[in-house]
């Protein structure tokens, strides 16, 4: 004021983060204590962005209908098959329990796979209910009333529970799964390992027909431990419950179903099967032996009572999706949507778009020569010490990692009795390598790349340093295909043109 005296009017005292409830919907909103006049509450811009409520100006009025349109992708439990035979080539009826609809719905029996839960401390183990939305509400609802009709799930009274919350996927839908990460904090872990992609996929050379099983339910094959279903409690607004089979969200989860999967097939491994958790790969060289292959593994999994959803199957095919990759008699490229996905992926307007970017690139990086060297100013662009700026050269990395994933060549496969041909290259910031083997066709087809950035007291090293340093740690990486067998590699360095 001219006096000198300071407004009480309009003068903010505080900060608070209110709950409140209005059309049946609870929210949280932050709201600055002020003497402004004489409404309670004043609820703002930035209120309608975060709330997005339906307005009738008419007669002035504010509602929350339940978002229809949301339920559609919300990802649903599976279903059976109307038909489970159709499209399972005819040799293979005689294992039609495999796929039947009767056994699709059946809870899997406890056996000696069971997972469980070893507490490493006592004491309270339980987190507060995480706010719905009122689509979520009503899909959480029919969640619990599908899974305890299922039976894999049940009331409880145990002591300690966890939430529950919806995540989303890549498609676009969201999937309900309970947050155990404070019950993973004090179990005892799982360190059975999983197996290295790469080095599943170095198995398939020499295959020409493959097939590939859908396994249904996951996870929720595994059955927890008798005695141990309290332990997976979880709190809903619609009350407590515990599972009976093993749930997504465990951190003993993927060591526990590798374990099962890895038992059941043990002599079959890196022969006829691979197998990444749930996802069974059968490969022969002939289709004779492929429906032995085939026929073998589906008794086994008859006998488990581990059982396939048949319209996700793939059987007897010369090439076949695989953990994201395309794989043939050839070798490996990469999925037409995936590259289209790059093609139409928009210019990242924040670190959290480059970062998504960079994830997705990442997976393909062993398709893209001098992915490290590429992407480097888009990995600086993420630190957190450096301030957002997309200039002329972020643009350019961006459209060269682009290009570079669009026109990634197929990967052969490794053949042990050809020679190996290494080239190398060694950059201020990076080293990159290719290695390769001529073909029938008398050209040099690449095995596979390898790019890394150099760290500390790397990046010091002179050139010819950097360059040695590349063919060691190429060596290093693809140490298990120079079984000693093979002839001598041929290496060249590119930045000198050295030949070894």
């Amino acid at each position: 004021m001219l006096d000198g005296s300071t407004p009480q009017t309009g003068k903010i005292w505080k900060k608070v983060a209110l709950q409140f409830t209005y059309d049946g919907r609870t929210m949280i909103h932050e709201f600055l204590v002020s003497p402004i006049g004489h409404h309670s509450a004043i609820l703002g811009i930035k209120w309608l962005e975060q709330e997005q409520p339906d307005i009738d100006w008419s007669s002035r009025q504010l509602s929350f209908p339940i978002p229809h349109s949301k339920f559609a992708h919300i990802a649903q439990e599976e279903e059976a098959d109307e038909n489970p035979l159709e499209g399972i080539p005819i040799q293979y009826h005689a294992f039609a329990k495999v796929f039947g609809e009767e056994e699709f719905h059946k809870l899997p029996p406890h056996r000696s796979y069971d997972i469980e839960i070893e507490l490493t401390e006592d004491g309270p183990l339980n987190s507060p209910l995480y706010s719905m939305t009122d689509a979520e509400s009503v899909t959480l609802k029919q969640w619990l009333e599908d899974e305890l009709k299922a039976g894999k799930i049940r009331p409880s009274k145990s002591p300690i529970s966890s939430p529950v919350m919806f995540v989303p996927k890549k498609d676009g839908s969201r999937r309900l799964v309970v947050d155990y990460r404070k019950l993973n904090s004090r179990s005892k872990k799982n360190v059975y390992p999983l197996p290295r992609p790469d080095d599943l996929m170095s198995k398939l050379r020499g295959a020409k027909i493959f097939t590939k099983l859908d396994l249904r339910w996951g996870y929720n094959n595994v059955r927890v431990k008798e005695g141990d279903e309290w332990k997976t409690a979880f709190r809903t607004k619609y009350g407590l419950f515990e599972t009976l089979v093993m749930p997504f969200g465990l951190s003993g989860a993927p060591g526990a179903f590798q374990a099962m999967m890895n038992e059941v097939f043990q002599d079959l491994l890196d022969v006829s099967v691979i197998i990444y958790l749930d996802d069974i790969l059968i490969f022969s060289r002939n289709p004779e032996e492929h429906e032995s292959h085939v026929k073998e593994v589906l008794q086994r999994l008859m006998n488990m009572q581990l059982f396939c959803k048949g319209s996700k199957c793939e059987f007897h095919q010369t090439t076949v999706e695989y953990l994201g990759i395309i794989v043939s008699d050839k070798g490996f490229s990469l999925d037409k949507l995936k590259i289209q996905a790059v093609q139409e992926w928009p210019t990242p307007t924040t670190v959290k778009q480059v970062q998504s970017f960079l994830g997705f690139a990442n997976f393909v990086r062993r398709f893209v020569a001098n992915f490290s060297q590429i992407a480097r100013p888009l990995h600086n662009l993420v630190k957190k010490e450096v301030k957002w700026q997309w200039t002329g050269k972020e643009e350019k990395a961006f459209r060269d990692l682009q290009q570079a994933i669009i026109t990634a060549p197929v990967i052969v496969h490794a053949d042990p009795a050809k020679p190996y041909f290494l080239e190398t290259d060694a950059s201020g910031a990076a080293l990159g390598s290719v290695l390769s083997q001529r073909q029938d066709d008398g050209r040099l087809h690449p095995i596979g790349y390898l790019s890394e950035s150099f760290k500390g007291a790397e990046q010091n090293y002179d050139t010819h340093d950097k360059e040695l340093l590349a063919i060691i740690r190429s060596f290093e990486h693809w140490r298990t295909w120079n079984t000693g067998r093979n002839p001598e590699p041929s290496i060249a360095a590119m930045h000198d043109g050295t030949y070894y």
